[in-house]
């Protein structure tokens, strides 16, 4: 399962060449992610309800080629895998027009409660995992 999400390089996000700061790929992951679990009915928000929040514990960036002012880009985000305390996403930021791959990467987040403090999703939600494991059950790696 993936989902894709397009937009607009806007001026704020480059340097005085044009070129997009590099940090700003994260902040994209992050609207790939938001945007990936509303397509799949299960907002941040609605995690939060129910006492779950998934801060990063990981987070991975690979430059192939620069973003620049203007451009129009994809991003592409996947689920790397799933597990009853953390899941994995992936990322592809993609020129819309040419479908040249400009960056990868991925993200992993905990599952944990207000507290900051790590649960089993399975065990502290058994709905909500449910849910989100049908939601995403066509993507093979979750345990």
């Amino acid at each position: 399962m993936q989902h894709e999400y397009t937009f607009r390089v806007r001026y704020k996000d480059t340097d005085q060449m044009g070129v997009v700061y590099y940090a700003n790929y994260f902040i994209w992951f992050e609207i790939g992610r938001s945007e990936f679990m509303r397509s799949i009915n299960l907002s941040y928000r609605e995690m939060e309800e129910n006492q779950v929040y998934m801060p990063v514990i990981e987070a991975y960036c690979q430059y192939k080629q620069p973003a620049r002012y203007d451009e129009v880009l994809k991003i592409v985000t996947t689920i790397n895998f799933m597990q009853e305390v953390k899941m994995s996403f992936h990322y592809d930021i993609v020129h819309f027009e040419k479908g040249n791959l400009l960056a990868s990467g991925q993200t992993t987040h905990a599952f944990v409660n207000p507290s900051g403090r790590p649960v089993v999703l399975r065990k502290h939600n058994p709905s909500l995992w449910e849910s989100l494991k049908a939601k995403v059950a066509d993507k093979e790696e979750i345990n």
